[in-house]
């Protein structure tokens, strides 16, 4: 039976005396071992089925036979104060509503008899619908011997009968209203002649039937549920499974490449190893020298704690002369490290057969051979000259020496050296383009020069594959092809709310960020050509009309409207030759303090370069004008 909402103070406590099976506030509840309460007549439906599975409805705690249930009477008079307090309030033209749910409550929470209405002592037998009283089986006699009593209502005893009376007429409820969800007498039917009314039992009966082909539905959509979860632990575990043939298959295939270095790895990692031994057994002696010198002290201790319970005086200072003239020296920690140049060499040497390998993957050991071969026909080229920056695909630290002239250092080797500040000759150190003294070795435009002179193939070797940030993306730009393809939605996508994400301005950003070395991608264009390609920091704004690309001092692009062309940066435009080309090539330098936008084609073209002193990490940009305008981030490394 429809309610109205209860009163804003009775709303917590009606949802906590709410039954979760039937969403009704209690009807003669019961506690399962569990804890938790049900309806009784809801718990008895619901364990309907199959004796051997008796199980909580909410927690799902299964039980091993069925569970004696006793009705919690606490909770019966708790509902029936609470039906008191919504019915008070109620009164404004709801009160047979009020009335019919004071009479449920009433039958939950009799603990006591109801009491004979003649005799005011005997229990109740009966309760007479038609003349709304109670009798005992000695008063009730009348009424199952005398046929003038052969048409009134018998029913089980009911308590306080006068709830159950119209409070408009006075006479007896009969009927409910499905329209207005009240029950109603015989003479209120007259106002609610347009209404569908039904008697109460029909009623009741209907409501329970209803209410019983809920249940049923909710324990199959319960059952539904945990099949589709049980579906999805399956689905879980043969991905798992799958992974797990891939990754044998991936380490079968790396097994001949780590079969040929195992050796070697063994040694180095062997002298390691040594070196710790060495330091770990130096310091197992300190260890023990430390630890007899707190046994004496702490026996020095001991002793002073006995001379101080000595009573005879000429004994105390005896002992307590002796104690004082007993030395004691603070713990001393000497310094013992292991052999960093022992360390340095060891790791240089794994870094250097990295390099090998390296250069034979990317077929780069036919340049190095020819290198070797012809050292006095490469004069002029500035990364072949003493002071060059860059060998091969990485950037060389100030502190950087190769053994080999031509062979090439990773991060990891710089990153070593640096660690174990190393001194190094002095004709062998490579100048870092972002220090003072490499910007006056080396000119910054020889050094873009020289890239700008490079093949297709030989900028290859800086390729990194770029993927998009979906935490950046504008709510109507659209991320497809694993993340590498953006265009414009007619419709916002509502991505999930994220402080990155912009807001103003259909635009995202790469998911990697460049902090050091040399990035080279490409990006293929549409025909509708109204598109921005760029860098800029992380910290570049997300809202606001700053937030666009090139018109902030955290960003740098190069802007495509149809046939135009230009540069921003810092809101200032500069209007470029127009290239027609539907592939662009960005460069981007964080050391040298440069980003080159090119043509990508036989021949690569200059489009435009941006000169700056890169303060933070750069992330890659794209800015979209409309749903006609695709972007396609290229993937070059397999």
């Amino acid at each position: 039976m429809a309610r109205l909402p209860p009163e804003p103070g009775l709303a917590v406590l009606e949802e906590e005396l709410t039954c979760s099976i039937c969403l009704s506030l209690f009807s003669s509840p019961v506690t399962v071992p569990c804890g938790h309460n049900f309806c009784g007549s809801c718990l008895e439906s619901a364990w309907a089925g199959p004796a051997a599975d008796f199980s909580c409805p909410q927690c799902r705690a299964t039980f091993a036979g069925r569970p004696q249930l006793q009705k919690n009477t606490v909770l019966c008079r708790v509902v029936e104060q609470l039906r008191g307090c919504a019915g008070a309030g109620e009164r404004d033209g709801e009160g047979e509503r009020e009335g019919e749910a004071g009479s449920a409550a009433g039958d939950a929470a009799g603990d006591l008899p109801v009491r004979c209405d003649s005799c005011l002592r005997a229990p109740a037998a009966r309760t007479c619908l038609t003349c709304t009283a109670s009798f005992c089986a000695e008063h009730l006699r009348p009424h199952q011997d005398s046929p003038a009593f052969r048409d009134h209502q018998l029913c089980a005893p009911l308590r306080d009968l006068q709830r159950r009376k119209c409070r408009q007429h006075n006479k007896l409820l009969e009927f409910f209203c499905r329209q207005h969800g009240c029950c109603i007498c015989s003479l209120c039917l007259l106002g609610h002649k347009l209404c569908d009314t039904s008697p109460l039992q029909l009623a009741k009966a209907n409501a329970e039937s209803a209410l019983k082909k809920r249940l049923v539905e909710l324990h199959n959509q319960c059952e539904k549920a945990a099949q589709a979860m049980k579906a999805v632990k399956i689905h879980q575990s043969q991905t798992t499974e799958t992974a797990s043939r891939k990754i044998n298959l991936i380490r079968n295939e790396f097994s001949e490449i780590k079969a040929l270095i195992e050796e070697r790895e063994n040694q180095i990692l062997k002298v390691i190893a040594d070196e710790e031994k060495r330091v770990w057994k130096k310091f197992d002696y300190i260890y023990g020298v430390l630890g007899n010198k707190k046994n004496d002290i702490q026996s020095l201790r001991d002793q002073i704690e006995v001379a101080l319970t000595e009573q005879d005086d000429v004994l105390f200072l005896k002992k307590a002369a002796a104690l004082q003239r007993t030395p004691t020296k603070n713990a001393f920690i000497p310094e013992v490290e292991m052999d960093q140049n022992l360390i340095h060499s060891t790791c240089q040497s794994a870094i250097n057969l990295k390099d090998t390998v390296k250069l034979a993957v990317t077929q780069c050991r036919e340049e190095r051979v020819e290198a070797k071969l012809t050292p006095r026909k490469t004069k002029a080229p500035p990364l072949a000259s003493p002071n060059r920056t860059f060998v091969g695909r990485q950037t060389l630290g100030p502190y950087h020496a190769s053994k080999e002239k031509n062979f090439p250092q990773t991060p990891a080797a710089s990153q070593v050296e640096a660690d174990t500040k190393e001194k190094k000759k002095p004709g062998k150190i490579a100048p870092d383009v972002g220090t003072p003294n490499a910007a006056a070795a080396v000119s910054t435009k020889e050094l873009i020069d020289s890239f700008l002179k490079k093949s297709r193939e030989e900028l290859l070797q800086y390729a990194v594959n770029v993927m998009l940030d979906c935490n950046t993306a504008h709510n109507k730009v659209i991320l497809s092809d694993g993340y590498t393809r953006m265009s414009v939605s007619d419709t916002s996508l509502n991505y999930n709310n994220s402080p990155q994400r912009f807001t103003d301005c259909f635009q995202v950003l790469g998911l990697q960020c460049f902090k050091k070395g040399i990035h080279y991608w490409e990006v293929e264009l549409q025909q509708s050509n109204f598109c921005g390609i760029g860098i800029c920091y992380g910290s570049m704004d997300r809202q606001g009309p700053e937030s666009r690309l090139g018109r902030n001092s955290s960003s740098w692009c190069i802007e495509w409207f149809n046939s135009k062309i230009s540069s921003w940066h810092n809101d200032v435009e500069k209007c470029l030759p127009a290239v027609h080309t539907t592939k662009i090539g960005v460069l981007l330098h964080c050391e040298g303090g440069f980003v080159i936008f090119m043509a990508v084609g036989k021949k690569h073209n200059l489009i435009y370069k941006f000169k700056a002193e890169f303060t933070e990490a750069l992330y890659p940009a794209f800015w979209l004008f409309s749903s006609g305008t695709v972007l396609s981030l290229c993937q070059m490394k397999q």
